[in-house]
């Protein structure tokens, strides 16, 4: 950031110019967003420790006698909230799970790849002291913080905070080393990881740097490793996720008192008026509501946020609106409209497979704002039990591979639990149904089920039969479990969206394709739920019973 240029801003905050208050505010947000996410994972106190601090920053702006010390004075509120809020947690909080995993949040909204996207899930193994540094060093090393104030901000000297950054650079090697080997498919640690919860944590981390010291097949590397500062060199910050809420109220105060202590406090003339009007205020990225201040940032250029949608009906049709006219009140008649099928009543269930040339009908547009998933932009789930969690609004791609050659004979179809919210079957594409023929495969494959000289892939009676590609929508949350037991099969899950599903569905056939994709929603709550779905989390996913209802 331009330092002569904050300096004039934060001189101006100072002595009572409203705007730049404003312009400080937005501006620093956020690198606090990215120090605090970073150091507790996404848990959902970071929306609090956020709020406390820029609270706390504009209070005490005209204690500040340096505007060049600004920063590391800012990084420090930060680093300080974040202890205070460690201290505060009580036994019965320390199992509780992060909202949005910031380390997902990193490789999905950043787009990182490969090494990059290692180091960002690798955060997830470290302890909680280790973390916080890193939000530090993490900034450092991107070139948005200077070691002086990384020290600063952790309350050390700079020789010290060199010795602690060494230390925690080793752990996460280590752990970078975890998350390479558990892509890889080494059988030893398929056995070790067999008892393992799933949670990162320092137990399994030192169980499993133990297996990596001693283990051929995973200390094999087939590409060099290049150093986290390398690659975390340039990454910019992670946006601000659009709808982001920081909330800087003034507590239940009168709104005299309210307007007294705002003033004391330097807020904007924005703020204050919204203290004594009934009124919402928009100014430049910032809601403001009466009876304190509700900061909603988004992205430069971003659109207001929307209101609840109705899908459209065809594919080629205009995007939703933003807004609708209320609907009119439905008077009392016995012939009232009859109300729709509830969501969940409409099952997937076995349908014959469409002639090879018959075109799918349009997919219906529901809204996207994207999902993040626990498994990155790419999720492979080889062996049984093997999940990722998808959260958020739009759609989701899971591909199938079954190799009866490995293990023929029954399918445990995979399941999704613990669902909140709403989940749709879509659409199928890849250009083929798993049992189509597969003319001139190799070792007696006869279809993508297998064949007569290796042996069959089993369906359970009634299950609907996967194509290559499957299409979900989501509107919430829900984890999908790899139930492996019978015959061999995989799954790699990509969050996509309704562009992407429609090239898949439209494609072909070209020559050797089989067919094109098939179209299942109605852009309605009568839209087909997957056959395996429920709300419930069941210790084994693999008992969620077929035509399940949610």
């Amino acid at each position: 950031m331009d330092s002569q240029h904050w300096r004039a801003v934060i001189t101006a905050a100072q002595a009572g110019d409203r705007r730049a208050l404003d312009e400080l505010v937005e501006g620093w947000l956020p690198l606090v967003y990215n120090i605090v996410g970073r150091a507790l994972n996404g848990h959902a106190d970071v929306d609090d420790v956020v709020q406390e601090t820029m609270l706390r920053a504009v209070g005490n702006l005209g204690s500040l006698r340096d505007p060049d010390s600004f920063r590391s004075w800012l990084v420090a509120i930060a680093m300080r909230q974040i202890r205070d809020r460690a201290r505060r947690r009580t036994p019965d909080r320390l199992e509780e799970a992060a909202t949005s995993d910031f380390a997902e949040l990193t490789v999905l909204r950043l787009q990182l790849e490969g090494q990059r996207r290692e180091v960002a899930e690798a955060v997830r193994w470290l302890d909680d002291e280790d973390r916080h540094l890193l939000s530090l060093w993490w900034l450092e090393v991107a070139g948005e913080l200077t070691r002086r104030e990384l020290a600063a901000a952790v309350g050390i000297t700079r020789q010290h905070a060199a010795v602690r950054v060494q230390r925690m650079k080793e752990r996460l090697e280590t752990s970078r080393g975890i998350v390479r080997a558990l892509d890889g498919a080494c059988p030893a640690l398929r056995e070790l990881t067999g008892r393992w919860h799933g949670r990162p944590d320092s137990v399994w981390r030192k169980r499993l740097a133990r297996h990596l010291r001693g283990c051929g097949y995973c200390g094999g590397t087939r590409e060099a490793v290049v150093p986290a500062e390398r690659l975390l060199a340039g990454i910019a910050l992670v946006p601000l996720p659009v709808g982001f809420t920081l909330s800087l109220a003034l507590g239940g105060k009168t709104a005299a008192a309210a307007t007294s202590a705002a003033t004391s406090a330097g807020w904007s003339a924005k703020l204050l008026g919204a203290l004594t009007k009934p009124a919402v205020a928009m100014t430049a990225g910032a809601t403001i509501v009466a009876g304190g201040a509700y900061v909603v940032t988004q992205p430069p250029h971003a659109p207001p946020p929307r209101a609840a949608v109705t899908p459209t009906a065809t594919a080629g049709s205009a995007p939703p609106r933003t807004s609708a006219p209320p609907a009119p009140t439905p008077k009392s008649s016995p012939t009232a409209t009859k109300k729709a099928d509830p969501y969940g009543t409409v099952v997937d269930a076995v349908d014959r497979a469409p002639d090879p040339n018959a075109r799918p009908a349009a997919l219906p547009r529901r809204p996207e704002s994207g999902i993040t998933s626990t498994g990155g932009p790419k999720a492979v789930m080889q062996h049984r039990g093997d999940r990722v969690t998808l959260t958020g609004r739009g759609y989701v791609l899971v591909r199938w591979q079954i190799s009866p050659g490995s293990r023929p004979g029954a399918l445990v179809m995979p399941s999704w639990t613990g669902l909140k919210g709403r989940l749709f079957h879509v659409a199928s594409g890849g250009r083929r149904r798993m049992d189509d023929p597969l003319p001139g495969a190799p070792n007696g494959y006869a279809t993508g089920m297998g064949g007569p000289g290796i042996g069959y892939a089993v369906l359970p009676p009634g299950t609907q039969q996967m194509w290559q590609n499957e299409y979900f929508y989501l509107d919430g949350t829900v984890t999908l479990t790899q139930n492996e037991r019978g015959c061999d099969y995989g799954l790699t899950v990509f969050p996509t969206n309704r562009d992407a599903v429609v090239g898949d569905i439209d494609q072909g056939p070209p020559q050797g394709a089989v067919r094109y994709g098939l179209v299942r929603d109605t852009g309605t709550d009568s839209a087909p739920v997957p056959q395996y779905v429920t709300r419930a989390t069941p210790a084994d996913p693999a008992t969620v019973p077929q035509r399940s209802r949610v």
